[in-house]
């Protein structure tokens, strides 16, 4: 145990940063048993971690099979076919070649250019989620705004079917919650099972596009599989880490956002005032209150980092979240200013596993709250904030608001 570090508890969820502040006083890195590894809170500390080659992801550059299955069982990582086959060897579990190899297929759908051609598209369907918002006037900003769009859009761009797109972001909620340190059995069986019906839907999607090609990220990764530049597994890997990636991390975003705003009216005043500032406003949402807070490191081989040795497989909890409060990097780091400048935050990550989506979130996010601030003239809370526990994610689970239209 870490005195006053607690991610399971309910406090801990809705309010972390006293945590985080109490590791970044630390003098050491302290070990923390539940992940057996050290905990890096500090914003230089982490920068200097993620963006080395000598630190990996996965296990596989210093550890043999049997030394990985040994550390897949203590885990509990084991025994899950369907999970170890396509969400533990993902192209986010993998470092080198291989990983390069296999972001390289899909970056060319990732950039701004290409993301672009569907700001016409998801303007069009904010519109329609807010026309009905608006017409209840009281709403679960998660629930009813929050959780369809992401889940649309890159379903759109993948080419998974639209009435779906609900229905898998409960799927990812399951294998992702699955990566905190909390695995008990039965988060297990809806892990493994998520992954399972994941595994059907894109085999069906797959099959029906080798039928009837579409311009789709699916269609362009088959013709990447024709060519040999990557396997079947990798192939239905890469699409349902996409998916997984697309779905929750945003919903987690858009809520941190709205919930930053109500926090402080005065920033979202000056943001009705002056929609140029939206992009910044984004930008400091996310380092405000990172949507995925925690990732982990090897040390690939002996190394010396941070004024100090380390020995082969030494494990690193990477806190994004808390780098993006520490005030050596940032003045007045717990105020959410959105014309903060500079904002270099850390919430997409540094290095070679660098956010791949990190333009369509800013996408999704710039639209939605446009439109929101425009179409309404005052927004409010009507209920209690509901936070998601642990430490993998963080955002709200449920956020009552009232829409009163312009």
């Amino acid at each position: 145990m870490i005195a006053g570090f607690d991610p399971a508890s309910p406090d801990f969820a809705g309010n972390p940063w006293a945590g985080y502040q109490a590791l970044r006083a630390r003098d050491e890195l302290p070990f923390w048993d539940d992940f057996g590894g050290y905990l890096v809170a500090r914003y230089d500390d982490i920068r200097q971690i993620a963006l080395d080659r000598r630190m990996v992801r996965g296990t596989q550059a210093f550890a043999s099979a049997d030394q990985r299955h040994a550390m897949q069982r203590a885990a509990n990582f084991h025994d899950m076919p369907f999970h170890e086959r396509f969400v533990q060897t993902s192209m986010l579990e993998i470092d080198g070649p291989d990983h390069d190899r296999l972001r390289k297929a899909v970056f060319p759908f990732f950039t701004k250019t290409r993301l672009e051609g569907l700001r016409g598209w998801v303007s069009d369907h904010v519109t329609a989620q807010l026309d009905r918002a608006l017409g209840a006037g009281r709403i679960d900003f998660i629930a009813d705004l929050a959780a369809d769009l992401p889940a649309q859009v890159i379903g759109r761009l993948i080419g998974t079917p639209p009435d779906m797109a609900r229905i898998m972001v409960g799927w990812s909620e399951d294998v992702v919650s699955y990566f905190d340190v909390d695995r008990t059995p039965a988060k297990k069986a809806r892990a493994e099972q998520a992954t399972r019906l994941f595994h059907d839907l894109l085999q069906d999607l797959c099959r029906a596009r080798r039928a009837k090609p579409q311009d789709d990220l699916t269609t362009a990764l088959l013709q990447v599989r024709a060519e040999g530049r990557l396997t079947e597994d990798e192939l239905i890997a890469t699409l349902m880490q996409l998916l997984h990636a697309g779905h929750g991390s945003t919903v987690d975003a858009m809520g941190n956002a709205m919930n930053a705003l109500l926090d402080y009216p005065d920033q979202m005043a000056l943001l009705r005032d002056d929609p140029t500032l939206m992009p910044g406003a984004v930008q400091e949402s996310f380092r405000y209150a990172a949507p995925l807070p925690f990732f982990h490191r090897y040390a690939a081989k002996d190394l010396t980092i941070l004024g100090r040795d380390w020995p082969q497989g030494t494990k690193f909890g990477l806190l994004y979240a808390s780098a993006n409060r520490d005030p050596a990097a940032f003045a007045n780091p717990d105020r959410f200013d959105i014309t903060r400048r500079p904002n270099v935050h850390l919430a997409f990550g540094q290095g070679a596993h660098v956010c791949l989506g990190n333009n369509l979130a800013r996408l999704n996010m710039e639209i939605l709250f446009s439109q929101l601030l425009t179409r309404t003239r005052q927004i409010g809370r009507c209920g209690p904030v509901r936070w998601k526990p642990g430490l993998q994610a963080h955002g709200p689970v449920a956020l009552p608001v009232t829409l009163i239209p312009a």
